[in-house]
C-alpha cells in the first residue's frame, strides 16, 4: 500500500526536512515552492495528503486550499501555520481541513497526523465492490458471498446508502461491520467528503471525548493546543462508530445532542460548534439488553437507528467459505509472493465443518498462516492450524429431530411471516429467509429419510453446508413457525 504526500511551502528547509524524514517504500514525498507547482502537481499527481503553508509569499493558503478541493475533492489537506495564524487554520477546518500544525513543526506530531491521514485516504478511496470478482478492480475489498444472507446485505446496502439517514451495524466481531460501513459510505451522496473510522472501545474513556469532539488549550493536562474533534472533521462526511455499545454515558449524552440539534462544544470550551454528520454505528453487543440495565441511552439508541442492518454469523453462511477461502488465496498470494493455485476438496471440507468464532476475520487469518506454511500448489489439511484439522464426529439425527423438521410446512411459513408483519417485527427479510431454509432442510431431510448424504444431494449444497444447518435448528436458534 503506497501513499503521495504533496508539501507546498516557501520555505526550502522545510520542504527538504519533510522529503528527507518521511520517503519510504511506501511513501512518495513531492514538494511545491508555490501555489501554481502545487496545484500543477494536485491536477497531474492526484496526492493522497497535502501539506499546505497557510501563508505563501503573502498569499492566503485558504485561496489555495479552495482549488485543492475543486481538483481533487479527496485530498486530505493538513495546514502548517504560525502562532499568530492559528485563528485562519482553525477557520480551514470549518472549510474541510483533515488538520493543522505549528511551527515549529513537532516531526513526531507531523508523522501521527500524515499516517492517520494516509489511513483514511486510504478508508475513502479503495472500494469496496458489492459486485461479482469480475467486474471488482484488483485493489478493492469485496464483500464475498452468492448466499441468501450476503446478497440480501448487499442489497439493503443499495438501498440504504443513497438515503441520508444513520445506520446501525449489528453482529458478531470478525463479521465485516466496518467493511459494510465503508460501502455505506462509497455508495452515498456524501462520498466525495471525510469518512473517519473510531473504534470506542480502543480510546480509553477520559480520552474519547475529546477524540470525537476536539478540546480547548488547557482543557485538562496535556493540552497543549486546541484540537480539532473527529466530528469537525468530518463536516459533510460520514463517520464511523465502532462499538459503539461501550461508549461512555456521557459521551452519549454529547453524541445524542449532535444528533438532535447538529452542535456541540469542545472539551473546555463554551463556543457552540454546528456540525453535518452522516453516523453509521456498529457494536457486537445486545444494545436493548444494555437499555435495560442503565448502560445505553434508550433515546441515543433509537437515533442511532434510523436504518438496522444484522450481519450474519459465518457459521450461518458456510456455503460462502469457498468462495471466500478463495478469495484470500487471491490475495495473499499477491502479498506474501506465495503461488498455491488451489485449495483441495478435504481442505475445503474442513473449512466448512469448522464453527468459526472470530467469523471471516479469523477465516482470513487461517487462510493466511496456512499459505506461509504451505509447500507446493494446493492448500491441503495439513498446512491448516491444528484445531481445524480435528475431526468433528457426524450430527447426529434422532427421530424426534426429523419429526420436528417435518412438522414445518408451507403454511406455517406463510402465517410466520404474516404474523411478523402484523407485529411490525424488525429484520423480518432475513428471519423469513432462516425460516424459508429451515423448512427446506426439513422436507429434504424426511424424503431422504435421515440420509445426510442424500438430502444434501437433492438440495443441491455440500454436506458440511447441510450439517451447518442441522446444528443451528438444533440449536433452538430458529423457531419454527
Amino acid at each position: 500500500m503506497s501513499h503521495t504526500l504533496l508539501v507546498i511551502d516557501d520555505e526550502s528547509g522545510i520542504r527538504f526536512t519533510i522529503n528527507e524524514i518521511l520517503t519510504s517504500e511506501d511513501v512518495r514525498v513531492l514538494t511545491a515552492a508555490n501555489s501554481n507547482e502545487g496545484l500543477l502537481m494536485v491536477k497531474e499527481e492526484s496526492p493522497d495528503v497535502v501539506l499546505l503553508d497557510i501563508r505563501l509569499d503573502g498569499e492566503s493558503g485558504l485561496e489555495v486550499f479552495h482549488q485543492i478541493k475543486q481538483i481533487n475533492p479527496r485530498s486530505l489537506v493538513i495546514f502548517i501555520t504560525g502562532h499568530g495564524t492559528t485563528d485562519t487554520a482553525i477557520e480551514a477546518m470549518k472549510l474541510g481541513a483533515f488538520d493543522y500544525l505549528v511551527k515549529p513543526l513537532d516531526f513526531t506530531q507531523l508523522q501521527q497526523v500524515i499516517d492517520q491521514a494516509f489511513k483514511i485516504s486510504w478508508l475513502m478511496n479503495v472500494p469496496t465492490a458489492v459486485d461479482t470478482a469480475e467486474n471488482a478492480p484488483e485493489t478493492s475489498d469485496r464483500l464475498i458471498g452468492t448466499g441468501p444472507a450476503m446478497q440480501s446485505i448487499c442489497k439493503q446496502i443499495g438501498r440504504i446508502a443513497p438515503q441520508d439517514v444513520n445506520v446501525l451495524i449489528l453482529g458478531e466481531s470478525g463479521t465485516g461491520k466496518e467493511l459494510v460501513a465503508r460501502a455505506i459510505y462509497q455508495h452515498s451522496r456524501r462520498s466525495l467528503a471525510p469518512f473517519l473510522a473510531i473504534n470506542c472501545a480502543a480510546i480509553p474513556e477520559n480520552l474519547l471525548e475529546s477524540e470525537l469532539f476536539g478540546h480547548e488549550r488547557g482543557a485538562f493536562t496535556g493540552a497543549e493546543r486546541q484540537r480539532v474533534g473527529k466530528f469537525e472533521q468530518c463536516h459533510k462526511g460520514t463517520i464511523f462508530l465502532d462499538e459503539v455499545g461501550d461508549m461512555p454515558q456521557s459521551t452519549q449524552a454529547k453524541i445524542l445532542r449532535l444528533l438532535q440539534e447538529g452542535q456541540f462544544e469542545r472539551v473546555g470550551g463554551n463556543e457552540t460548534l454546528n456540525v453535518d454528520v452522516r453516523i453509521v454505528a456498529a457494536t457486537n453487543q445486545n444494545l436493548e439488553s444494555m437499555i435495560e440495565h442503565g448502560k445505553f441511552r434508550r433515546d441515543l439508541y433509537y437515533r442511532l437507528r434510523g436504518v438496522t442492518l444484522s450481519l450474519p454469523a459465518l457459521r450461518d453462511r458456510v456455503e460462502d467459505i469457498p468462495e471466500l477461502a478463495h478469495y484470500f488465496l487471491f490475495r495473499f498470494n499477491r502479498q506474501l509472493g506465495t503461488s498455491v493455485q488451489s485449495i483441495a476438496t478435504e481442505t475445503l471440507d474442513r473449512l466448512q465443518r469448522y464453527r468459526w468464532p472470530g467469523n471471516v476475520r479469523q477465516l482470513q487469518s487461517v487462510i493466511r498462516e496456512a499459505l506461509i506454511g504451505s509447500t507446493g500448489t494446493a492448500l491441503l489439511p495439513e498446512f491448516l492450524p491444528p484445531d481445524l484439522q480435528q475431526d468433528e464426529p457426524e450430527l447426529p439425527v434422532s427421530a424426534a429431530d426429523l419429526s420436528l423438521l417435518a412438522n414445518a410446512t408451507w403454511q406455517g411459513l406463510a402465517e410466520f411471516v404474516e404474523r411478523d408483519f402484523r407485529d411490525k417485527a424488525v429484520g423480518l427479510y432475513r428471519r423469513a429467509l432462516q425460516q424459508f431454509d429451515a423448512l427446506l432442510v426439513g422436507q429434504a431431510m424426511k424424503l431422504a429419510e435421515g440420509n445426510q448424504l442424500r438430502a444434501s444431494e437433492i438440495l443441491g449444497i455440500s454436506r458440511p453446508t447441510l450439517r451447518s444447518k442441522l446444528r443451528i435448528i438444533k440449536a433452538g436458534r430458529l423457531d419454527h413457525p
